[in-house]
Parts: C-alpha cells; structure tokens; sequence
C-alpha cells in the first residue's frame, strides 16, 4: 500500500499514532458515508500502511464484514502472510470479541483503539480476550487518540438512525 510517512517517522510516538488514527478516522467518515456504523481500521506493518478499511456490513451483507476484519484481509495479501509478526491495528472502536480474536490469530503485536465499545468490546469492555490465561501470544492493547471524536462520530450517527427509526 502506501508509506505512513514519506519524509519518515515522528519522533514523538504518540504523533504516530495520532497521524495514524486520522487516517482510520477518514475510514470511518466513509463507512457512515455510504449507511455504515463509522468505525474504520488501518494495519501498519514496518513503517507501512498494509491495510485499512471502513466497516461494510451492509453493503456486502455479511455481520463480519467489520473494518478490522477487512482491514487484516488487505494486509495478509499485501504482506503474503499468514502471520502479522510486528504488525500494529489501529480502529476507531474497541475491537468486538470476533476482531479481537482475528487479532490474536493474526498474532499482532499492538492494537490502538479510540473508544471503548461497552456492548460488544473484547478488549476491556464486554471481554479481555488479549488477557486470557494459556494463550501461546500476546496482544497489547490501549485506548489511543481521538477517543471523543469518533465517540461523537458514533453517537450522531446512531442518534440519525433513532430519529429515521431505522436502527
């Protein structure tokens, strides 16, 4: 795919991932754009962005058709792996227990998330899937940047399907 930064890396961390999240964030913007829940997700393989990807679940009717889910899909064929050693997931909501489980599969070393999802979030809100005794990897995991904006992102965008009564 493309270089996350051309003129290389920042040197404050939380930068990077703040750039990052942005990109997952526009993800997101076009997920609702075309009816979708905005959540959006970006891999990030050695300085490179390998996948990203704003939720489609209702355009290809499938439940699983989640951004994280999509996005791992562009990266194990853009990395012509089956394992994501050194990869990083950034998404715009708390993986569910399903993408959380890609996650540990995929055996990716970090997920960044900008809010938590209380309903369905297999990090810390519905789960801690990464936390799990006997698993053979581990995920680490944090609340990263622009938390209060995708939060309202998701919020104007379910309040709308209230008001229609299409949610």
């Amino acid at each position: 795919m493309s270089l996350i930064f051309p003129l290389g890396e920042p040197n404050d961390p939380r930068e990077r991932d703040q750039r990052i999240m942005e990109i997952a964030l526009r993800e997101a913007v076009g997920a609702g754009a075309r009816d979708e829940v905005p959540v959006g997700a970006v891999v990030v393989m050695g300085g490179r962005i390998i996948g990203k990807a704003g939720n489609q679940v209702e355009e290809l009717g499938d439940p699983t058709a989640h951004a994280e889910m999509l996005a791992l899909t562009q990266a194990f064929a853009a990395a012509g792996l089956k394992r994501l050693l050194g990869a990083e997931l950034f998404t715009t909501l708390e993986p569910c227990v399903q993408c959380a489980g890609a996650c540990l599969h995929a055996r990716l070393d970090r997920v960044v998330y900008a809010t938590a999802d209380k309903k369905f979030g297999g990090v810390e809100s519905l789960a801690s899937l990464f936390e799990l005794p006997g698993l053979n990897h581990h995920v680490s995991a944090e609340r990263g940047p622009r938390g209060e904006e995708s939060s309202a992102l998701l919020r104007a965008f379910f309040q709308a399907k209230r008001r229609t009564g299409t949610v």
